[in-house]
């Protein structure tokens, strides 16, 4: 069967609504900055009929303080509660040891709209640093919070914020012969999860398209590999590679016109192809006797980055799309090196290494060629960079379970994310979302 012509799967539950996941992940703070900056987000005005319907404030103080880089006031320890830029007395919040306060309302409006009004200011020198009104709806009140929340943060760090960014992820319950595959959508902080499909047979390799919309996966629901891409909005999935073989590690290209993949030969060796998704037309990129896979692209679509086991252990190669170019050997500490992945501006390079006898996650800085170990894992797998580049969701092992966790790319902060049951494994971080 041409693989363009299976648009939709039986065995495999995939939902037009998501539907949603039993647990949501937990985030527990492993590291933080030595000196988080102290900050007071007092509890916002309602101006509104009834109970206000969602609590901006808290909200806010759980995405900075999950940074690492913030630590929060509590709100037992607020001895005023202004709503307004002009009631915040300095003198009371400078002896309370605050840095910075944000007050705010959240004002109703017609047929279920809101607007998040909220103020920043500089306690030390009271600059008021940010005035401004975000809207909202009642279904999107929740993500409205997180922009506030990306706002405050590029403000007071100069790093884009990425808290109202999503991640997708394989969760796995039960086990063999009864195990259940899921995979996951949900916010970047893990709550709001939906899945977006399920199988009782393998789930594996997620892939963002550049546009947030659609992920690719590799989905082992007819008992052999196929690659599929499925439309997160309505649902509709399409199969795109079932060829013999191994079909697996899709990665979206840059225009999103295309999809680089590893297919086997006859022999069940390994390379990297590139499909185009309209015309399905196949180009080989590698033909090596050694096993090449994991490919990601460059930001500027002209090359991709692949593992290869062609000098005798995994390494990480680069090559260009241009017949005739050769590929070109990244990596050279360490007799491991395997799951590149590009940081957006394609400045740094993440990666599984071997150190010290542990699979852990490192960086690669491609300009000057340094290479820094981030984690301290044993198991530690699938780096993707946040799409600020500035922090990285892995897979590792905790008490025997597969967990999600962060880093970033500095190293000095560290966060876990759990779920209450099962594995969940192959984190994967969605580009900002597009206007």
């Amino acid at each position: 069967m041409r693989s363009s012509e299976s648009i939709l799967a039986l065995s495999i539950a995939c939902v037009a609504i998501f539907s949603a996941a039993r647990a949501e992940l937990t985030i527990e703070i492993t590291e933080g900055v030595s000196d988080p900056i102290p900050i007071a987000i007092v509890p916002f005005g309602w101006a509104g009929i009834g109970n206000a319907p969602f609590d901006v404030a808290e909200l806010l103080a759980r995405d900075l303080r999950s940074s690492g880089r913030f630590t929060p006031m509590a709100r037992a320890d607020m001895i005023e509660l202004p709503t307004r830029g002009q009631d915040v007395k300095l003198d009371d919040w400078r002896l309370l040891r605050n840095d910075f306060v944000v007050v705010g309302q959240l004002q109703s409006g017609a047929e279920g709209r809101y607007t998040i009004q909220f103020e920043l200011i500089n306690v030390l020198n009271g600059q008021k640093l940010l005035n401004y009104q975000q809207p909202a709806t009642t279904a999107t009140l929740r993500a409205a919070s997180h922009r506030v929340a990306d706002l405050l943060f590029e403000k007071l760090t100069g790093i884009r914020g990425a808290f109202a960014t999503r991640i997708a992820y394989v969760a796995v319950e039960g086990q063999v012969p009864n195990r259940r595959f899921q995979l996951i959508v949900a916010d970047a902080d893990g709550e709001n999860p939906r899945v977006a499909a399920e199988s009782t047979e393998p789930l594996m390799s997620p892939a963002w398209s550049p546009d947030g919309q659609t992920l690719a996966y590799v989905s082992f629901e007819s008992r052999v590999a196929s690659i599929y891409t499925q439309y997160l909005r309505t649902g509709e999935r399409r199969r795109v590679s079932a060829r013999a073989g191994i079909n697996g590690a899709p990665a979206w290209s840059p225009d999103a016109q295309r999809l680089a993949l590893t297919l086997s030969r006859k022999d069940g060796n390994l390379d990297i192809y590139v499909l185009g998704l309209v015309e399905q037309v196949l180009t080989r990129i590698t033909d090596d006797n050694g096993i090449d896979t994991e490919p990601v692209w460059s930001p500027d679509g002209k090359s991709l980055y692949f593992t290869s086991d062609r000098s005798g252990n995994p390494q990480i190669y680069r090559v260009g799309l241009t017949p005739g170019d050769r590929p070109q050997r990244v990596t050279f500490e360490g007799a491991y090196n395997a799951r590149p992945r590009l940081s957006p501006d394609g400045s740094t390079l993440a990666m599984v290494t071997l150190d010290r006898g542990a699979y852990r996650i490192g960086v690669l800085d491609l300009n000057s060629g340094s290479a820094r170990v981030l984690t301290e894992g044993r198991l530690d797998e699938s780096p993707s960079f946040a799409p600020n580049g500035a922090v990285l969701i892995y897979g590792t092992q905790d008490r025997g379970r597969g967990v999600l966790a962060t880093v970033s790319v500095d190293g000095s902060v560290q966060q876990r994310l759990a779920a209450e049951h099962g594995d969940i494994r192959e984190p994967v971080w969605a580009p900002f979302p597009t206007p």
